[in-house]
This record gives C-alpha cells, sequence and structure tokens, in this order.
C-alpha cells in the first residue's frame, strides 16, 4: 500500500524555462547584478538574454522555484506518480512544450493555464563561481488567472484533494488572490500551507499581499538573505537569526491547531528551525567545494526534500535531514536537475 495517496502535494507558482550559463564578472556589472540574487527582469535587461543564449555552454532545464520543489519532492517519493499537483500558467510555444514534457518526465500532474498572449516566462541563471544571479522574465508566468483557472471545479477539486500545500513568495507578484484562497482552503480544514521568503525584493517590496496571507502559513521557509531582510521590513531590530525565526513564528496565525514552523537555511551553515517553543540548529552534509557545480536549485531542492517527508507525515528532524540530503545532490549537478533514484534512507 503506498503510504501518499496522488495529488496530496499542491504547488501554485511560476513555470519558467532556466536558461544557465557560466558568466563573468564583467557580464554581472554589465546588467548591474549582484552574484547572488534574485530579480524581475528590467527593460535594461532584454540585451541579456540575447546575450547569454549565445553562451558557449548554455544548458535549458525546467525551471520556477515551486515547480522545481514539487518536482523533487515527486523524485524522493518515487511512487506513486503524480503525488505532486502543479498549477501556474505557459505560453503556447517551444518552451511550453518543453516545461510540459519535463513535467511529465518527472511525474508531476502539471495542468498548466495556457494563454498566447504572452510567452512561456525565462529566467536567465548566471553562474558565477558556487554564485547564481536569477533574472526572471515572467512573461506567461504573470498571466495567471484565478477565475479562469484555479477557480475551475476540475483544477479546484485537485486543490481539495491535497494535504500539504506549498508556493513559493515569488508568486505573489503574479496573483496573491489565488495564493489566499488556496491558504484559506488549507487553514480552514486543517491541513498545512508552506510559503517561501523566496527573495528580498518579496519582502520589500510586496509586503502587502505577504503579510496578508502570513497569518494562514504554517510553514515558513527563507535563506539568511530573506530572513534579515523580513526582519528589517518588520521592524524586528535584530539581525540574529534564531530570534528572527522566533519572532516570525509568533506573528498571527487563524488555526490555532497548528503552531507556525519557521525554517532558514544558511548555504553552507546550519539551518535554523523552530521545534515547539525552541528554536534547533541542524548542521548540512558536508561536501567539498570542488565537487560543487552550481546553487541554482539548492533552496528549492532543500524544500523539496523537506515536503517529501511532510507528505508522509514524518517527524520535522526527518523533513529536514531530507530537505538537506536533495539540497546536496542539486549542487552537484547543473541547475535543478536530480538522478534517476535518490539513495535517501
Amino acid at each position: 500500500m503506498p503510504t501518499v495517496s496522488q495529488n496530496a502535494l499542491f504547488g501554485m507558482g511560476n513555470p519558467l524555462l532556466d536558461i544557465s550559463a557560466v558568466v563573468d564578472k564583467d557580464f554581472l556589472d554589465k546588467y548591474g547584478l549582484k552574484p547572488n540574487d534574485q530579480i524581475l527582469a528590467e527593460e535594461k535587461h532584454k540585451a541579456l538574454f540575447d546575450e547569454i543564449v549565445k553562451k558557449s555552454k548554455v544548458e535549458y532545464h525546467a525551471g520556477g522555484s515551486t515547480q522545481n520543489s514539487v518536482k523533487i519532492a515527486q523524485w524522493m517519493i518515487q511512487e506513486p506518480h503524480k503525488v505532486a499537483t502543479f498549477f501556474g500558467c505557459i505560453g503556447t510555444d517551444h518552451f511550453s512544450e518543453i516545461l510540459k514534457q519535463k513535467a511529465a518526465e518527472a511525474h508531476v500532474d502539471a495542468h498548466y493555464y495556457e494563454q498566447s498572449q504572452e510567452p512561456t516566462g525565462t529566467c536567465a541563471a548566471c553562474i558565477t563561481g558556487d554564485n547564481r544571479s536569477l533574472v526572471a522574465n515572467l512573461a506567461a508566468a504573470n498571466c495567471y488567472n484565478k477565475e479562469k483557472h484555479l477557480d475551475v471545479d476540475s483544477n479546484w477539486s485537485l486543490v481539495e484533494k491535497a494535504r500539504v500545500y506549498y508556493i513559493a513568495g515569488f508568486f505573489l507578484t503574479v496573483s496573491p488572490e489565488s495564493i489566499l484562497k488556496v491558504a484559506k482552503h488549507a487553514s480552514d480544514n486543517n491541513k498545512i500551507f508552506g510559503l517561501n521568503l523566496s527573495a528580498p525584493f518579496i519582502s520589500q517590496f510586496f509586503k502587502e499581499p505577504l503579510m496578508k496571507v502570513m497569518p494562514y502559513v504554517d510553514i515558513v521557509f527563507g535563506n539568511e538573505t530573506e530572513a534579515a531582510t523580513f526582519a528589517k521590513e518588520q521592524g524586528f531590530e535584530t539581525e540574529d537569526i534564531a530570534e528572527i525565526a522566533r519572532r516570525v513564528q509568533s506573528l498571527p496565525k487563524v488555526n490555532k491547531n497548528r503552531q507556525r514552523i519557521v525554517v532558514f537555511t544558511q548555504g553552507r551553515e546550519d539551518t535554523v528551525a523552530t521545534v515547539g517553543d525552541k528554536v534547533k540548529i541542524f548542521p548540512v552534509l558536508d561536501i567539498d567545494q570542488n565537487d560543487i557545480v552550481d546553487t541554482n536549485g539548492a533552496g528549492d531542492a532543500f524544500v523539496g526534500g523537506f515536503l517529501s517527508e511532510l507528505v508522509q507525515e514524518k517527524p520535522l528532524e526527518e523533513c529536514i535531514r531530507a530537505g538537506h540530503y536533495a539540497a546536496n545532490v542539486i549542487i552537484r549537478r547543473v541547475g535543478c536537475t536530480f538522478p534517476e533514484k535518490p539513495d535517501f534512507h
């Protein structure tokens, strides 16, 4: 008997095709990029996309933060197929065909909202050493429509089938009303809703939609930079990551049956998480610097590993251990890609 049912894990976000290449500092400077960041493309970045595809070793991978995470979760679970459901918006072009094919290969039950006004979204992953600067051109991903997709009975019934929900904060720029509908459903039915802080700009410029959904969030994910930015924007007046985790945990919450869990990763440093009323540290797996190919997708992989155990109702410690395992696998490879089978026990 499979311990986990199909469509038990629901994710919704921006489906993007990653265009990944190793670049140099001059390239970053030319486009005003930080070595390690995630931003939305502006007019000045248009030429960047034309330039990066001409790099000698450019690679194309299915991406998008939430989609990466649910794919990794499905990979960790293996059987049955289609434990993970994914919603997002794509175009009707060559890139959308690739995304559909990759989702099918990953055994994710992807239900895309397809429209022809905008092309499929892309994300330039500019790799320097073990840093990655991500520039997302959302395009079609930005066209997700609650009324035309999420609210449709056949789609909403898939939402209702799930017991764990995960949405990256990036989607707050696209359809906060869709996030709220899903988050409220989870809260009303005592199911688990996870949200990722995703990038500093979310806490800075999308504070209102972020804080509107926060009362429904059971698990907050983020990295050390995002945690620090969130704390600063909320006036926490502390840079201590354990204290920030504590403060985020105690923000107002609607469903009192579940205490909020906060999980902050810190790259090669220990992961910090709230366990009941305490904050504990969980060391990551050691890795030789030379084995790191690129860190793009490491955070997504951590969440994917975490969710794979969570949906099987495993304890928090196991979820974090699985997250560390998945991240350790992904940073040895280009993009958010993985070997055929996991070796996690």
